[in-house]
């Protein structure tokens, strides 16, 4: 269990934010360097070099994107000029990319943060460049939205497994939608139909809520309140939920800690989202009040079990199922060990899971709820001052990733293993590096007292 840390506060972070953001910049310049984008996305490390490797292209936005962020948090110019630059260049064919649910990773990461800082004064305003960038993101909103699969109770964003698969991941791309439609962009189908984005929105965090997490009612024998599942398999013929299943994680009965990383993350920043919608949007939906409940328990429920099923310093392991746990002893009252020789760590899931635990600890603070929010604040503090310092942080100027011992695909093996461990560590991933980043931003702006950082900025 996490060992929550109530002393600290994000101005004691703020030394090793300085090196972080210097350690960025250095890898984003060593990757423009040597990283030869004909082979595709880079994905992750394998002995220190980022390598392509993967179901489809989801991971560039994270690259050019990781530019803008190191612009917002430093003001260094080359680092704007070339994520503007490669986002031109680069990033169209996934804009209207129709095979993948990561849309609110490629473009949101990309279009959407430039647009962002257009809004926010930290960029020239350019109409047209900005009228660029809107067209950008309304249309891969509404590209985002045609995956859709209709189910009893609503419906989901399909995953790249096809109609039957909704992946917990997705919930990141909820962005997608939600940016569309405050831009005032309609999805149009067959005979003029059209279709409402926020309705697709919050039907696709809804189903996610109810299919992929857990809230310890007895919905299986392994129903434990805020164990989520990495993918829900539905019968497409009649819209009936058949099982839980994993791509990445050891089973769909465990849990994958970056798959829980992703609801973490994902319903907070959805919850702070919906207070910009005014309440006649939502009432068609169940109303404010009704949504809200339901975004928030699974909100509560993944953070909890995230606190309770961690080591003492904040690092998961890759799944809590995983079957060679047993061996490292009571793993959950120390600190987790990169180099032990049974089961790897995850700190792409610390990345990802820190920001929703920060997110949601403000969200509950701001609604009066100061010691529940004080909690999720300060585990989400705890994290990251693990994560942002040595054997996390990279800080050789030969490895090109950012925060060491991230895990992409420990069943299929794909995981660089060095030589004389037994599992996979040491190396990096690009959604990993990006989300280290995002996370840092977010606490800069707090320490700096600047505005708070928001994906649906872009559009306020």
């Amino acid at each position: 269990m996490i060992k929550v840390n109530y002393e600290l506060q994000p101005a004691h972070l703020s030394r090793k934010l300085g090196r972080f953001w210097e350690l960025s910049g250095e890898k984003i310049k060593l990757i423009e360097r040597n990283y030869d984008l004909s082979e595709g996305s880079p994905v992750f490390t394998a002995g220190g070099r980022y390598t392509t490797r993967g179901w489809t292209e989801w991971t560039q936005g994270f690259q050019f994107g990781s530019a803008i962020l190191q612009f917002d948090a430093t003001g260094e110019r080359e680092f704007l000029e070339s994520g503007r630059k490669k986002t031109l260049e680069v990033m169209a064919p996934h804009i209207s990319h129709i095979g993948v649910h990561d849309h609110g990773f490629n473009n949101v990461s990309t279009y959407g943060n430039l647009l962002r800082l257009m809004k926010e004064g930290k960029t020239e305003h350019n109409e047209w460049e900005k009228n660029f960038y809107e067209l950008a993101l309304k249309i891969s909103g509404a590209v985002q939205a045609s995956r859709w699969t209709v189910i009893k109770n609503g419906g989901y964003i399909y995953s790249f497994n096809g109609a039957h698969s909704l992946f917990v991941d997705t919930i990141r791309s909820c962005r997608a939608l939600m940016v569309s439609h405050l831009l005032g962009h309609v999805f149009q189908a067959e005979n003029d139909i059209k279709i409402d984005l926020l309705e697709r929105a919050l039907q696709h965090m809804k189903a996610t809520a109810d299919y992929s997490v857990y809230y310890g009612e007895g919905r299986d024998s392994y129903d434990l309140r805020g164990r989520a599942a990495h993918e829900s398999i539905f019968n497409t013929k009649d819209g009936n939920f058949r099982a839980p299943n994993s791509q990445q994680g050891y089973s769909g009965f465990t849990t994958w800690t970056r798959g829980l990383a992703w609801a973490m993350c994902g319903f907070p920043e959805e919850l702070e989202c919906l207070e910009t919608i005014p309440d006649a949007q939502l009432e068609p939906f169940g109303g404010r009040h009704r949504i809200e409940a339901w975004l928030l328990r699974a909100a509560k429920a993944t953070c909890d079990f995230y606190i309770e099923h961690t080591p003492t310093d904040g690092i998961p392991y890759w799944d809590t199922g995983a079957p060679n746990l047993h061996k490292l002893g009571d793993y959950l009252s120390r600190p987790a060990d990169p180099y032990n020789e049974f089961e790897p760590v995850d700190s792409s899931a610390a990345a990802i899971g820190a920001q929703g635990l920060l997110r949601l600890g403000r969200y509950l603070s701001g609604k009066g709820e100061k010691e529940a929010g004080s909690r999720y604040w300060q585990a989400g503090l705890t994290v990251l001052n693990t994560l942002f310092d040595e054997p996390y942080l990279s800080t050789s100027p030969d490895h090109q990733g950012l925060i060491l011992h991230s895990i992409y695909h420990r069943p299929n093996g794909w995981d660089y293993v060095p030589g004389g461990s037994k599992i996979p560590n040491g190396e990096s991933s690009m959604w990993g590096d990006y989300h280290a980043r995002e996370a840092a931003l977010y606490l800069n702006r707090i320490v700096r007292g600047e505005e708070y950082y928001t994906f649906f900025r872009a559009v306020q």
